[in-house]
């Protein structure tokens, strides 16, 4: 576990391909045990911990992941996450085919598709069709794969993955979305970068910025 930022209202942490934000089916270990333990031994509290998750990453995703210490602050986050408002998410994605546009804007409608754990692009009067949209921009080619900066403009289930996969550029290792092979680590190649947003607390502005694995450094970034 990496802690990036930690004050008295939230904690922040770089998620592993191998680490779950919170606890699942699986019955494996989480980030919210492994923060409850951590806190408890260095402040030495009593009791139980409070810790609130207002947001969430795919478990083969990597990066910032915020976590609120206090029922004030989580009640905050989670408005700012669920609106978009006075916060700012960007990824980076490695991705085998460039796009046509080395920049643009994504809006398309998704539906998530629970037996499959996995959304689709739909017509938009498509029943329990949401609205996606984020912007792209190039920033790095290798000899087979291409680096793109993503900013999250909605919270859609799996819609980074998604919607480039309907462009036609696949995520590496993301074989859900189509990619040809798996990472050798199990994970997709889409990093949580940057997370900016209002203090929930303090109103002072944040940004908290997570580094990338090792896999990124073919694009020396």
């Amino acid at each position: 576990m990496t802690i990036l930022y930690e004050d008295n209202h939230i904690i922040a942490v770089n998620k592993t391909c191998h680490e779950i934000v919170q606890g699942d089916k699986t019955g494996d270990r989480s980030l919210i045990d492994e923060i409850k333990d951590y806190i408890k031994v260095k402040y030495a509290k009593p009791g139980e911990v409070f810790l609130g998750l207002p947001h969430r990453l795919d478990r083969p995703t990597t990066g910032v992941v915020v976590y609120a210490r206090t029922s004030k602050a989580l009640t905050r986050l989670t408005e700012m996450f669920r609106s978009h408002q006075k916060i700012q998410k960007t990824y980076w994605a490695i991705v085998d085919t460039p796009p046509q546009q080395p920049q643009g804007r994504l809006e398309d409608y998704l539906v998530k598709r629970e037996k499959e754990n996995k959304s689709y692009v739909v017509r938009k009067e498509t029943k329990e069709a949401k609205l996606a949209v984020l912007e792209y921009r190039t920033i790095a080619h290798s000899q087979r794969y291409t680096l793109l900066e993503i900013n999250l403009l909605t919270g859609r289930h799996h819609q980074i993955r998604c919607q480039l996969a309907n462009i036609g550029c696949h995520i590496k290792g993301d074989l859900k979305y189509g990619a040809r092979r798996s990472n050798k680590d199990g994970g997709i190649s889409l990093h949580a970068r940057s997370i900016a947003f209002v203090h929930p607390v303090s109103k002072q502005p944040i940004e908290i910025v997570a580094p990338a694995p090792d896999e990124f450094d073919m694009f020396g970034v």
